[in-house]
Parts: structure tokens; sequence; C-alpha cells
């Protein structure tokens, strides 16, 4: 198994910028696909973005496309996600999560995510 645990999330200004670090430990993150997730103040759960396990392909939710950025070292056992242009709708808790499933199965569009191991989470708020 993997753990997860995300850094990164604080206080920012609308049009700011947070990158948000997911280390993992346990097992090295290359072995699984990791998607990152938030959740606003009383709404469900989201797909923000996702990466395959070797970095070469990415998928983001519209909302966040031209915006954000997913990325992996995989020698660092580490995934971030950078976060441009903050709006005050971004604000949610953020959390890693990683899969075993397939790129090809498009578990990053699935409204199940199945992800297999999830993070805890970092709070990022967005002041207007």
């Amino acid at each position: 198994q993997v753990q997860l645990a995300e850094s990164g999330g604080g206080l920012v200004q609308a049009g700011g910028s947070l990158r948000l670090s997911c280390a993992a430990s346990g097992r090295t993150i290359s072995s699984y696909g990791t998607g990152w997730f938030r959740q606003a103040p009383g709404k469900e759960r989201e797909f923000v973005a996702a990466i395959h396990r070797s970095g070469g392909s990415t998928y983001y939710a519209d909302s966040v496309k031209g915006r954000f950025t997913v990325s992996r070292d995989n020698a660092k056992n580490t995934v971030y996600l950078q976060m441009n242009s903050l709006k005050p709708e971004d604000t949610a808790v953020y959390y890693c999560a990683a899969t075993s499933a397939p790129w090809v199965t498009r578990w990053y569009a699935r409204r199940e995510y199945g992800m297999d191991y999830w993070g805890k989470g970092t709070l990022v708020t967005v002041s207007s």
C-alpha cells in the first residue's frame, strides 16, 4: 500500500498561485496513477486533475483547465498541483489520490473515481 500526504495549502488572494505537493510513502509513486480532487464547504467532492504514472499524460476538469498544472517527480515520490490565477471558487480541501487502474480505463473521467488510496487533504482558501 501507499500513504499519501498533501501539503502546500494556505490562504491566497484571488489571482495568486499556490503549489500543492503530494508525498508518497510505503510504495513508490511511480506505481500509481494520481489524481487531485477537491471538496468545497457544503459541496460534493469533485475531480480536478489526473496524471499518468509515468507523467506522460494528464487530464483536467474544465473548471481548472489552463490554470492548473499537474506534474510528478517520481524520483522524489511526489506529485504536484500548480495552481495559478486562483479564484474564490477554488476554495476547498484538496486531496490527492492514487490508483492502480490503467490509464486506458479513463478512471479520471468516471463518476465513481475508484481511487485506491487517499490523502487527508490540505485546505486552500482564496480570498477576493
